[in-house]
């Protein structure tokens, strides 16, 4: 069971390092004139990209503003929790176990 917990922590872990890359991305898009050729930001788009896509089929652009990364964030961070919430679950009913 605690591997199980650690886990699904790792995973909560990932999501949070994700949703930083995210918010790199979602702030480079505020700065039109970037080399996107650049291998970092390439690197960045490459690995946001196919994510916000399945947002903006979602929310499309209101007025040239891309509101698809809220709804994007909103997504990790309910799964954040979950994945956080269901290891302690699994630490508490390991702990009962072995208690």
């Amino acid at each position: 069971m605690e591997i199980t917990a650690t886990f699904l922590q790792v995973l909560a872990q990932t999501l949070e390092l994700y949703s930083y890359v995210l918010i790199v991305r979602v702030l480079l898009s505020w700065f039109p004139n970037l080399d996107w050729s650049n291998p970092a930001l390439t690197t960045v788009s490459s690995i946001t990209d196919p994510y916000l896509n399945a947002f903006r089929g979602i929310i499309p652009p209101i007025g040239g503003l891309d509101l698809s990364a809220i709804l994007a964030f909103l997504a990790l961070s309910l799964m954040r929790r979950l994945l956080f919430s269901a290891s302690m679950s699994f630490m508490n009913g390991a702990s009962g176990y072995y208690g």
